[in-house]
């Protein structure tokens, strides 16, 4: 079991409203060169929620930080000019906190983050410390 120390969500910076799968970002990051979809959960527009690499690998989401966290992404996160958006649909707010809340039962050490913590992005397109 790994050391968990961070939690971190990310969006997929798709355009809003626009549906994609685990499967579907198991490919973009084939195609990266990474060996597998970086993510560890993916929660889908209707607010499921999908696993993506299993927890006990570390991920490929943010530079630095895989090895002792935990990569949420939601689907989404940009406008249809591919802007940062908070485009989150109600079930995907309610999911998110679902399962933030879960991870952080299991690792109750962790902390949570956004992605722009750790990098000069925009994900998540929102802002994870007053939301989460």
């Amino acid at each position: 079991m790994r050391n968990i120390s961070k939690i971190i969500i990310h969006c997929s910076a798709t355009p809003e409203g626009r549906h994609h799968t685990v499967k579907d970002i198991d490919r973009w990051h084939r195609d990266r060169g990474f060996a597998q979809i970086g993510y560890h959960w993916v929660v889908y527009l209707d607010g499921s929620i999908h696993p993506g690499r299993n927890e006990n690998i570390a991920g490929a989401h943010t530079v630095g930080h895989n090895s002792d966290s935990i990569g949420v992404c939601y689907i989404g996160g940009v406008d249809s000019n591919m802007n940062a958006k908070d485009t989150r649909t109600e079930n995907q707010k309610i999911a998110l906190r679902n399962l933030v809340n879960e991870l952080l039962k299991k690792y109750p050490n962790a902390t949570v983050h956004g992605h722009n913590e750790f990098a000069a992005k925009a994900c998540p397109s929102f802002n994870v410390k007053t939301e989460l």
